[in-house]
């Protein structure tokens, strides 16, 4: 019997938040700066989202942009992030970190286990960056991780979905597999049943013009190319439309 679908929502704002819990989310993977991968967002977006919606929030832990290879004081600042967000109540960690030799670092990932005792746990894409997934597969599942967000290794779930039908095979009922990566309503009704996934993850973002009147065009503040002047939110009508399909795909 297929499992019943699951639709997890992106955000990095409380606005992001509610518009995704008014979606029908089924949960929320809480970040900051969604636009370079998502890193740690503060505790006091997850304090005020909860002030608005009880939908569970699994947070993202990524103390930077860039690789999953991190010092002993980042592991370290993840494992004290893990704590601060299981005190607040948070539903789940988002974690992971890997060897330079590509294998998963076996030693950091036990720690950030022990963190997040009681919690669940998502090994987040760094997945998709490892040599072996196979055997990352079975290692997650010694280590009790719940779920594994991936896109099958590719830039997009749909480029992935080999990959996605053999993990999700290989899973079983022991870990879930979460497909992201280029999520849509027509992407779940095309993956859902070629890959026998039944949960998604997505951002449902759209973009909104800056409510700035005033700009200074010849100043940037962060990555070169990206503009200062254009906000990106998840849509409720985007998450709207990809639970409807993931209902009448997995119920």
């Amino acid at each position: 019997m297929m499992k019943k679908g699951l639709l997890e929502s992106c955000v990095d704002s409380v606005e992001s938040a509610l518009e995704a819990a008014g979606g029908g989310a089924d949960r929320l993977e809480l970040c900051a700066g969604l636009v370079i991968g998502g890193i740690t967002p503060t505790p006091a977006v997850y304090e005020e989202i909860r002030k608005y919606s009880d939908i569970p929030i699994n947070v993202l832990i990524r103390p930077r942009f860039g690789d999953f290879c991190y010092t002993d004081h980042e592991v370290e600042v993840i494992a004290s992030d893990i704590r601060t967000f299981k005190s607040l109540g948070a539903n789940g960690a988002v974690i992971g970190a890997l060897c330079p030799d590509g294998s998963l670092d076996q030693r950091a990932m036990e720690k950030f286990m022990s963190a997040a005792d009681g919690m669940s746990v998502t090994l987040h894409r760094a997945f998709d960056m490892c040599r072996d997934p196979f055997t990352v597969l079975e290692q997650s599942k010694r280590l009790g991780i719940n779920t594994i967000l991936t896109s099958g290794q590719e830039d997009s779930c749909s480029a992935g979905k080999e990959l996605i039908r053999l993990l999700v095979e290989q899973a079983g009922d022991e870990i879930d597999i979460l497909v992201g990566g280029g999520v849509s309503a027509e992407v779940i009704r095309e993956l859902c049943p070629y890959t026998k996934a039944t949960s998604f993850h997505m951002s449902g973002k759209v973009n909104l013009e800056s409510t700035m009147r005033y700009r200074k065009q010849n100043v940037h503040m962060g990555i070169p190319g990206l503009s200062e002047y254009e906000i990106y939110r998840t849509s409720a009508d985007k998450i709207r439309s990809a639970k409807n399909v993931l209902t009448e795909l997995a119920g």
